[in-house]
């Protein structure tokens, strides 16, 4: 009996050991690219990008979904919007170069006022408020805790209403106390790291990942035990938190366009894209044929367009989105 406990001690020590090493490779291979920011007890990363001599277009707070960080906003709108706008990329708190924070911050009601508190650092009086999945619980959180600062609000394949069942099984296994931070420390690198391929890929399922999409967006960096710990608390804390912020989502004034694919197999539009557009009065829904999870790269112009239309540009969004179903199914050339 005490062979096989020290067998496993020794098997979970090495595991630990190698985990910490793999952590710090990970952030040798993709450096912070952002700038951290007192708000208040903790720092947020993100990358400001100030307001162009010729920008057309308010400003822009872009805030990434589950699993990410603020890279892979960047990656999908830096360049399309150069010059067009001033623009905050976000580490969410305790995702990416963040850190955490108070037990607050485990909801998006926390860090929706986070949020709110960099933009107050950047000069950033109101904004067009993006939010990806994940991001789209803490867009609507935002628009609710400070309709003030809520220009307009563009949801992307958002997560914000119930839905049925739970959360996977090791989003509430590493939430846990103990249990959880042996899992994080010990197991979840080196399954992660086998798995980050046919994962990323997964995400863009029905539609071909962008090629170098892992290596420009650091994917890997929730791998981290404490940054895999911090996502898996947001995730297994949703499900309970949009059961009671969904029905007030019919408090929202500000302009809303919601752009979903009807092909998304890991946030439904059934369920929260229509949801949102039927619960915040005048919100256009934009859904997009055979349009999986990313519609953030798959349909950037869509998302372009969308946030014209939020600034108070005439443009006909339905018509933009079928030339991207076009697209998509390879009638038009990509562009």
């Amino acid at each position: 009996m005490i062979d096989v406990l020290f067998i496993i001690l020794f098997v979970v020590s090495v595991a630990i050991a190698y985990s910490s090493y793999q952590a710090r490779a990970i952030e040798q291979a993709f450096p912070n690219v952002g700038e951290l920011t007192d708000v208040g007890g903790f720092r947020m990363n993100a990358v400001y990008l100030p307001r162009p001599p010729a920008a057309d277009l308010p400003p822009l707070v872009f805030i990434h979904g589950a699993s990410g960080n603020l890279r892979d906003q960047l990656e999908a709108f830096e360049a399309p919007l150069h010059e067009r706008a001033e623009m905050l990329f976000v580490d969410r708190p305790g995702h990416g170069y963040s850190e955490r924070g108070g037990p607050e911050n485990a909801l998006p009601s926390g860090q929706a006022d986070a949020i709110a508190r960099l933009m107050d650092k950047r000069g950033i009086e109101s904004a067009i408020i993006v939010g990806h999945s994940f991001g789209g619980a803490i867009a609507a959180a935002f628009a609710l805790r400070h309709p003030e600062r809520t220009i307009g609000l563009l949801f992307l394949a958002p997560a914000t209403h119930p839905w049925p069942g739970g959360v996977d099984w090791y989003y509430t296994l590493a939430a846990m106390p103990v249990i959880g931070w042996l899992f994080s420390h010990a197991f979840v690198i080196p399954a992660g790291l086998r798995r980050l391929e046919q994962g990323t890929i997964g995400v863009f399922r029905p539609n071909a990942r962008p090629a170098g999409y892992v290596e420009k967006t650091a994917p890997a960096l929730v791998l981290r035990p404490h940054a895999f710990r911090n996502n898996a608390a947001d995730v297994a804390n949703l499900l309970d938190y949009v059961k009671t912020q969904a029905p007030r989502y019919r408090e929202i004034a500000a302009p809303t366009v919601i752009i979903t694919g009807d092909s998304d197999d890991i946030v439904l539009e059934e369920l929260h894209s229509r949801g949102l557009a039927r619960d915040i009065a005048g919100a256009e829904l934009i859904t997009i044929r055979n349009l999986g999870h990313k519609p953030d790269y798959i349909a950037t112009d869509v998302a372009i367009a969308a946030l014209e239309r939020l600034a108070g540009r005439p443009r006909d969004l339905q018509h933009v989105a079928r030339r991207a179903e076009q697209r998509i199914a390879g009638i038009l050339p990509a562009t």
